[in-house]
């Protein structure tokens, strides 16, 4: 894969290594284009990098958390002091214990850290524990006793509109009600279609850990694996009544992150049992805790009508959805706003006509999961192209070639679409990617029958289908969402440092800071200041906003360390800084006279610059889904190619072919990990990916009842076409890269099923029943 090319192809689905030093150069390619490895590659690896969990302090103390068993009741008593008297335990604490009304959240605060009067979800924490051994800790929590009214729990999303109020602010979270175009259309060709999507559980390689050292002027700080370290700092300090100054937040190694990694209501007891105790304390959750915890990805109701003239193209697009929020708001709003807005996916609607709601219940909570709001959507309108194709007896790829998004055309919340829309390229290229070979074509012995190498099916019960999905994800915030951050560039005896509170959670934003710096710049050696709330902010990881917001800022700090470089030389010269370049580690002018180092010239400086990256504003949706809501979009097109076994059910990914609207590509080899991680993401939430529940209750919240795909679930990716169609709003013209293939892949994966299977496939994951050919008629 090259920075020039806008076509690459991945034979197999690891990620190719990073590109080494040419033996013919004398120094390695560096800047934006080229595979920079990762600077932290080794540690990690050799398993040397410190993360939360690896946090020791002296005179550490360990923490535990009592959790709800119930998904609702009514606290009518709890009673600590059998272990509060424990040996070893140092505090206990509940709300009573915290100032105000101890409420936080990062979108809506409506969540106590630790439930009060009722308990809204299982695994609801109600105190916590502070001893001198984890073990002690644990004995601990589980020695508080808590009388519970258990109450009947609201567990189905369509019940709680006439439900009793599970909360304050009732069960309505927000209603989005689009309308565009004219209501009483009719196209000639109609289908209708019921889709449900389940829980996908974000599932961090590492669990949630951190340590809270408490400081001599009475504040605390908060070392945890945080993706938004300037809001978690407010939350704690409103939560513990402490000015933010008094409150720091300093992130350590992420164990990998693809929405909110940390919960706020996980640091926050940490940080009180420190102030209480006045000695560090740390906790490290268990797998179990994490799921019980931490935000899912919102169980979602769908409802679909499309409207079509004789040819395929759309007419009306009618649907109803309906995200279930779990017991708090969290980022519901904002994906239902996605949801909504992305409701007729990458095709061209005259007239549309949406209702979304996001609704409160007692499962559990919901939150940001990469691609939120538009992987439910994407799955529901890419079966109804699916069913509007055999109704039409037209070929699926023709009718999305027919009805594809360009630029310029308008989205339903009418906003135009101003960026690159390459989508009917992006579909072309997949029709065009030669098809795997089908088994009879290869030997009987390398043939995995679905099920894996020992299948328990029959060779001749397997069917091959093969399906397409067109996706889009939003970039930034939306809505009017602030998007800012702050970079500062210092250069001193040709070593640079970047200071941003940008986190690195997998990204790769450390990597694409340093290119930055080394383009340019021009010096080779850069490094990443850690994290921490003493930085200015620069706001969650989500979204791929780091890369435009945050490389923008350093980018711009770059360049104005560059203009302190060059001025002196350009004015020695009686000449412009324009007219000088910094390239390969040499400062030239445009006419050979002056040539030197960029080494000679920083020799004894040292120069530093800060800057700000602000887009352009957007704002809310109105009261009929109107507005100019996103400030960018990203496309994606999947094929898939699927062996189902027809008597059993059960399906293989045999290949997942992609082609993206990249932008631009800034590290090959980083880009090709995103898209492949974003793909086996897809593939889980197609298949296997489902945090199941029961009456409210997490069925099975560990790692053997939550089916992750593994390196064995993982199929061929083809990257086929990388379009580089330069946005030019953005800081380098980049897109998000690992978003996009999360929402479509799962669409494509239930296309493929239909095609082999001929059922109507409306759940993911897709049941083994859903998955047993139809009855031949």
């Amino acid at each position: 894969m090259t920075s020039d090319a806008a076509t690459a192809t991945s034979t197999t689905h690891t990620t190719p290594p990073p590109e080494g030093p040419d033996p013919d150069q004398e120094r390695p390619a560096l800047g934006l284009g080229t595979s920079l490895p990762p600077a932290d590659a080794r540690a990690k690896t050799e398993g040397t990098f410190p993360y939360a969990a690896d946090l020791w302090a002296e005179g550490l103390l360990w923490a535990a958390l009592l959790r709800s068993p119930h998904p609702h009741a009514r606290i009518v008593s709890i009673d600590t002091a059998a272990a509060a008297g424990m040996p070893g335990v140092r505090a206990v604490v509940t709300h009573e214990d915290i100032p105000g009304d101890g409420s936080y959240g990062r979108r809506v605060v409506d969540r106590p850290v630790f439930a009060s009067e009722l308990v809204r979800h299982h695994g609801e924490a109600i105190a916590a524990v502070a001893a001198d051994h984890p073990d002690t800790a644990r004995l601990a929590a589980a020695a508080i006793t808590v009388e519970y009214e258990v109450l009947e729990p609201v567990t189905d999303p369509e019940k709680a509109f006439t439900a009793e109020p599970l909360h304050p602010d009732g069960n309505l979270i927000r209603h989005i009600p689009l309308r565009y175009g004219d209501p009483d259309t009719v196209g000639e060709v109609i289908v209708e279609g019921l889709y449900r999507i389940g829980r996908q559980d974000p599932a961090p390689i590492g669990a949630e850990a951190g340590l809270a050292v408490p400081r001599p002027d009475g504040g605390v700080e908060l070392y945890t694996a945080s993706t938004d370290p300037h809001t978690d700092r407010d939350l704690a300090a409103a939560c513990f009544g402490l000015d933010p100054e008094r409150v720091k937040v300093v992130v350590t190694g992420v164990p990998g992150a693809t929405g909110d990694r940390e919960d706020p209501g996980f640091q926050i007891p940490l940080g009180l049992l420190a102030l209480r105790t006045g000695c560090p304390v740390k906790l490290a959750a268990t797998r179990e805790e994490s799921f019980l915890g931490h935000a899912h990805r919102h169980p979602t109701l769908l409802r679909y009508r499309h409207h079509a003239d004789a040819e395929g193209r759309l007419v009306k697009v009618e649907a109803q959805i309906l995200l279930d929020a779990g017991a708090y708001a969290d980022s519901s709003s904002e994906s239902l706003a996605a949801a909504v807005a992305f409701a007729c996916g990458p095709y061209v609607v005259p007239h549309a006509f949406i209702e979304g709601w996001a609704v409160r219940t007692n499962n559990p909570p919901s939150g940001h999961v990469r691609g939120e709001g538009a992987m439910q959507v994407c799955a529901a309108y890419e079966g109804q192209m699916d069913k509007l194709a055999a109704k039409l007896g037209i070929d699926p790829v023709d009718l999305r070639l027919r009805n594809a998004l360009s630029t310029g055309d308008i989205l339903p919340t009418s906003q135009t679409v101003t960026c690159p829309a390459p989508v009917a390229e992006l579909l072309g290229a997949l029709r065009d990617f030669p098809l795997p070979a089908l088994p009879k074509d290869t030997p009987q012995d390398d043939w995995l029958l679905p099920g894996g190498p020992e299948g328990a099916g029959e060779p001749g019960a397997v069917r091959r289908g093969v399906g397409y999905a067109l996706g889009m994800v939003h970039m930034l915030g939306a809505e009017g969402a602030d998007e800012v951050s702050t970079a500062t560039v210092r250069v001193h005896d040709g070593v640079a440092t970047v200071i941003c509170a940008a986190v690195e959670t997998g990204q790769g934003f450390t990597t694409l800071a340093r290119q930055i710096v080394q383009e340019t710049l021009g010096v080779e050696e850069v490094h990443v200041a850690a994290v921490d709330t003493d930085q200015p902010p620069a706001g969650p990881a989500t979204h791929g906003r780091h890369t435009w917001v945050s490389g923008g800022a350093i980018e711009r700090a770059a360049k104005m360390v560059r203009t302190q470089l060059l001025q002196p030389l350009a004015h020695k010269f009686g000449m412009s800084t324009e007219l000088l370049q910094i390239a390969d580690g040499k400062i030239t002018s445009y006419d050979g006279v002056l040539s030197t180092t960029v080494s000679e010239a920083m020799e004894g400086k040292e120069l530093w610059a800060t800057a700000q990256c602000r887009p352009h504003p957007t704002e809310p949706l109105d009261e009929s889904g109107q507005g100019d809501a996103f400030v960018g979009l990203a496309f994606c097109a999947v094929r898939a190619v699927v062996d189902v076994d027809i008597e059993l059910g059960s399906v293989r990914v045999v290949e997942m072919a992609v082609a993206q609207d990249v932008g631009r590509i800034l590290n090959p080899s980083q880009l090709a990990t995103r898209i492949e991680a974003g793909v086996t993401q897809g593939i889980g939430a197609a298949l296997t990916e489902n945090l199941r529940t029961a009456r409210g209750l997490i069925r099975h919240p560990d790692l053997t009842g939550y089916a992750l795909p593994t390196s064995l679930d993982a199929p061929d990716i083809h990257i086929v076409k990388l379009v580089e169609e330069r946005d030019v709003v953005a800081p380098f013209g980049a897109k998000p890269a690992s978003a996009a293939p999360v929402v479509t892949s799962p669409a494509a994966v239930a296309s493929a099923v239909r095609a082999a299977t001929g059922r109507p496939v409306n759940r993911l994951p897709i049941r083994p029943q859903a998955a047993v050919a139809a009855p031949k008629s």
